[in-house]
């Protein structure tokens, strides 16, 4: 077994074995040998298939190293994919399938805002835990009607505030934005609408794009006409990397500034813009061969990216939070006690709390929606990857 493995299966069974310990009795965890099955609901097809795909990496490396841990005792993690295709009604009979099946404890959903939005209702109504990977508000509020469904993703408000904060330290007056046409997209208008103005930026213009839309150069032109001293790119990682392109074509040569849902490679395609004058809100883990070890949690984040580059080549942004997806529901069953109990895992999940590898996660009873705004922070694309500004 190599160092690298052995210090991680050392470190989960540590952070494991603690939770289990602090929420009920060991020795009847180590009795019981019921798998704790987990369904995954993910984009693997489609017009966001690399997000889903690095998901389900994710999700089987997060899941195969806590296996391994030995942590769980005699309990395994059994681990069941199914592909959505991108398409929300194909995403619910997946999510109805999952909660039609006893043996499935919980639900991870992926990055399809309209996916997790559409499942919201059946997700409460079937009483099955689930943790979505969309960032959309709308997926874990209002709370009254979401009691089951959980969110973990960059919330749009948190990144417009600190997108704001940064344009203003570097004096950027006058903005453009191009958003994704879906309702983070729309969230991500008015977050970053008021916090501009508060900030005294203005907002040239603003233009739409499907999230399947694989041409963004007339919404770019019809931006970069306007005269903004920065563009501000709220859409995913695949159509980011189609705006730096685009941008470059309209002879646009002023900054880009990126929200968190466009974190996609390290590595950075493309021209002078990917290569030195991009700006991503984003966590740390992204860039945590940056970040010098001092606590436990950075240690174990710089640990799961160094896992992660080595199996798979490279690293994507949203891998750890379905790692901490995993983590938050396979705590939630140690505490929750033997066998399947959604109700008690839902009640535990409702209360969580841990510095995850994507950042401090907190979820209570008026909010499910986990990532704390301190996760946050600002990157830079230096020599076509990212790095931590400053």
């Amino acid at each position: 077994m190599s160092p690298i493995r052995s210090a991680t299966i050392a470190a989960l069974a540590s952070a494991v074995l603690a939770t289990t310990l602090t929420g009920c009795q060991f020795g009847a965890e180590e009795q019981d040998a019921s798998p704790i099955v987990i369904g995954a609901d993910l984009e693997l097809s489609g017009s966001t298939a690399p997000i889903g795909r690095a998901y389900q990496r994710a999700l089987e490396l997060k899941v195969e190293q806590l296996n391994e841990s030995g942590a769980l005792g005699a309990r395994k993690i059994d681990l069941r994919v199914k592909d959505n295709r991108s398409d929300p009604a194909e995403s619910l009979r997946n999510v109805d399938d999952f909660a039609e099946d006893d043996a499935v404890t919980a639900v991870i959903m992926g990055s399809c805002n309209a996916c997790a939005v559409g499942a919201a209702k059946a997700v409460t109504d079937r009483k099955i835990p689930t943790i979505a990977l969309a960032p959309a508000g709308a997926v874990a509020s209002p709370v009254a009607d979401r009691r089951y469904m959980f969110k973990l993703a960059p919330n749009a408000a948190d990144t417009a505030a600190v997108l704001a904060a940064d344009l203003k330290r570097q004096r950027v007056k006058k903005v453009a934005l191009l958003h994704s046409d879906d309702d983070y997209g729309r969230e991500g208008l008015q977050s970053l609408t008021a916090e501009l103005a508060k900030a005294q930026i203005k907002l040239t213009g603003s233009q739409s794009a499907k999230v399947t839309d694989t041409d963004l150069s007339a919404p770019v032109r019809k931006l970069v006409d306007e005269d903004p001293a920065a563009l501000i790119i709220w859409t995913p990682a695949e159509q980011a990397r189609l705006v730096h392109t685009a941008a470059e074509q309209a002879k646009f040569t002023g900054p880009l500034f990126l929200d968190a849902a466009a974190a996609g490679d390290l590595f950075m395609g493309g021209g002078h813009h990917a290569a030195n004058t991009t700006t991503l809100i984003f966590t740390q883990t992204m860039v945590i061969d940056d970040v010098i070890a001092t606590t436990p949690a950075k240690a174990a984040r710089r640990q799961w990216f160094r896992d992660y580059t080595a199996r798979f080549g490279g690293y994507y942004g949203f891998s750890s939070f379905a790692a901490d997806a995993v983590q938050l529901i396979v705590d939630a069953v140690s505490r929750s006690g033997a066998g399947v109990d959604r109700d008690g895992v839902r009640s535990v999940l409702e209360t969580s709390q841990m510095d995850g590898l994507s950042g401090p996660i907190r979820i209570t009873p008026d909010n499910h929606s986990g990532l704390m705004p301190q996760a946050l922070t600002t990157l830079v694309s230096r020599g076509g990857r990212w790095r931590l500004a400053g």
